[in-house]
């Protein structure tokens, strides 16, 4: 009998529910069976902001911890979450295909972000939001949110704001009904999210067992790898934390890479962006990605490729004029 996986994962509705979509997809491609190990993390039981704990990095240090204490055999993050440097000993073992990227407003009645009332209330807890909701409509008033999906949308439904941002694959993965609330998806050309987003993150030990490595690299999708690495190289570039007001989207269509990048400062007064498309080499369409990112330390491979684009679009931002719009962190 195959031996039974330990995936550890935060308690939340929306981390179980896409911890369990990784477990499920596990056992029907391998047969080994996974169970999920809930974890508490700073992030879950402090109600500070983000910024004032550190970013979204704090949620993924409990995990991590108790992997590296041997207490689960595997982690799943919503890879927007993890910050750029990844520790030694831990390796991400597979990115599986990426769902929809996107942003989207939720409100009462419908109404576009861009028509909401003077003084209407949007409710987000990123910087990055913030600043993109300020240039949408800069007539709103933006107020920080922490909670998960479900006490967010309950806001709206009980008048206390009139909109919250949130990403819709959060919303797509816990299959929440939003009953008569308005939904407007933000199309990714005018609002670039944040790195990863929508993408999940597999983390394991660099040494872990054959088995459990054979198994994550069976779910990792190497066109969504090349996409978010470019992404997050972009924003280790710019020395950003996952926190910063930066939107980075990449694409791999064919041929090209197509990586849109903007830096906002943090009121939304000013932006910097960058819409590059470069041609990826042919030989790298069909090539398979490393589940354990052996490929990075290799010239040739796809995912240096996507590393020097996105090393490429940074050194550009920065030429523009981002440095002075980043808030610059020692550890992204």
């Amino acid at each position: 009998m195959m031996r039974t996986f330990r995936l550890g994962t935060r308690r939340s509705n929306l981390a179980m529910a896409q911890s369990q979509q990784v477990a499920d997809t596990i056992t029907a491609a391998t047969g080994h069976p996974v169970e999920l190990v809930p974890i508490v993390s700073e992030g879950d039981v402090s109600r500070a902001s983000l910024s004032q704990m550190g970013g979204t990095g704090v949620f993924a240090t409990a995990l991590r911890e108790a992997l590296l204490a041997g207490e689960c055999d595997f982690l799943v993050h919503s890879l927007k979450d993890l910050p750029t440097t990844q520790p030694p000993a831990l390796v991400i073992a597979a990115t599986p295909v990426r769902e929809d990227a996107r942003d989207v407003v939720v409100t009462r009645d419908g109404t576009p972000l861009h028509l909401l009332r003077p003084g209407a209330l949007v409710g987000t807890g990123s910087p990055r939001r913030r600043a993109q909701v300020h240039r949408r409509n800069p007539r709103v008033e933006v107020r920080d949110l922490r909670g998960n999906v479900d006490s967010r949308l309950q806001r709206v439904r009980d008048g206390e704001l009139d909109a919250v941002v949130l990403a819709a694959a959060g919303l797509s993965r816990i299959g929440i009904d939003l009953g008569d609330l308005g939904l407007e998806p933000l199309g990714l050309a005018a609002w670039p999210t944040a790195a990863g987003q929508g993408a999940l993150a597999v983390e394991t030990i660099a040494d872990a067992a054959d088995d459990l490595q054979a198994a994550l690299a069976r779910i990792d999708d190497t066109t969504t790898r090349i996409a978010v690495t470019a992404e997050r190289t972009v924003l280790a570039a710019l020395e950003a934390g996952c926190h910063a007001p930066v939107g980075v989207h990449a694409d791999l269509t064919g041929d090209d890479l197509r990586i849109d990048a903007v830096v906002y400062a943090l009121d939304g007064s000013r932006r910097i962006g960058l819409d590059r498309a470069t041609v990826f080499p042919r030989e790298y369409g069909g090539s398979e990605g490393s589940g354990d990112g052996a490929d990075a330390a290799e010239d040739a491979s796809p995912i240096a490729y996507a590393v020097r684009a996105g090393s490429d679009v940074a050194r550009r931002l920065l030429e523009n004029g981002a440095a002075e719009l980043v808030p610059r962190e020692s550890t992204p």
